[in-house]
């Protein structure tokens, strides 16, 4: 018996082994060296030159009014992109359940932008909100409103891509909420529609509570991408204006790779990667993603 179990603990490493090397080279090693780049003053331009200054870019970081601004901008994204974007979802997702004439055809019209690229939504959106030959100008101005600055803006330029972001990947979102809705079983809604529910009763006690798991799952993937926002500023805005688009993860990237600051931006990853994780906790915690079992 302990020969067969040391043989099967033995395969069992060996189908491991190739994911554990990965996760090694890509993750661990890189971890590590960020740590210790971030104790160091170290610019890829002069990799000669590299000191060890210890916790100075991280005292450095928290008085960096680029950096701040950024946590701001990504705050503000998260907590208008999260509920724009799950309720279109949901909304869509309620539309394309009823059996009804075109349904395929507005299925894979809304789940068109999720297979094209970003950086080709983002460059189409550009256009679109030029602030001089930007279709949504030219529309208002035929209605008699005036052009809006919307890309050039700092008051604007986040709204405009916290709504690109949203329609970006509404259509994900849908066909997920679509896939919860449809294991939903016709027999309680039709228990309910003889208790005399109405529609409004039916969405509020039977599908929203049995969509409430893949809803925590939608909020929770959702919220972690938020965190991640770098093409849609970085193409449509650079940033601007007036750092009202810039995000960590742009900043970081931007510090890293166009300043060559290697240290410094490691020390950014780092703080940026730990609040995450942090975040991530408490949303879950806040949501109750991880309470499921209690209520079984």
């Amino acid at each position: 018996m302990k020969s067969i179990t040391s043989a099967k603990s033995n395969q069992a490493w060996i189908y491991l082994f190739p994911a554990l090397l990965l996760l090694t080279l890509f993750l661990f090693i890189p971890a590590l060296m960020s740590i210790y780049y971030s104790l160091t003053d170290y610019n890829m331009l002069a990799p000669q030159a590299r000191l060890f200054i210890g916790l100075k870019n991280y005292l450095t970081l928290f008085k960096d009014p680029i950096f701040l601004k950024s946590v701001r901008n990504v705050a503000q994204f998260v907590i208008f992109v999260m509920p724009l974007q799950v309720g279109v979802a949901l909304g869509l997702a309620l539309i394309v359940n009823k059996k009804r004439p075109g349904n395929t055809f507005f299925k894979i019209s809304f789940f068109a932008p999720v297979v094209v690229s970003l950086v080709v939504t983002s460059v189409l959106w550009l256009y679109i909100l030029n602030p001089e030959q930007g279709l949504l100008n030219g529309v208002l101005n035929q209605l008699g409103l005036p052009s809006q600055p919307l890309l050039t803006s700092p008051k604007q330029a986040m709204f405009a891509i916290i709504g690109l972001s949203a329609w970006q990947g509404a259509g994900y979102q849908m066909l997920i909420f679509l896939a919860g809705l449809q294991n939903i079983p016709n027999e309680i809604y039709e228990a309910a529609t003889l208790d005399g529910a109405g529609k409004w009763e039916k969405f509020r006690h039977i599908t929203l509570p049995m969509l409430k798991p893949t809803s925590l799952m939608i909020l929770t993937t959702t919220f972690i991408d938020a965190f991640k926002l770098i093409v849609q500023p970085m193409v449509m805005t650079q940033g601007g204006p007036m750092d009202s688009t810039i995000t960590p993860v742009y900043y970081i990237y931007r510090t890293g790779f166009t300043d060559r600051q290697l240290g410094y931006a490691s020390a950014m990853t780092i703080v940026y990667g730990v609040a995450i994780i942090l975040f991530t906790v408490i949303q879950r915690k806040v949501t109750g993603a991880g309470g499921d079992n209690d209520d079984r």
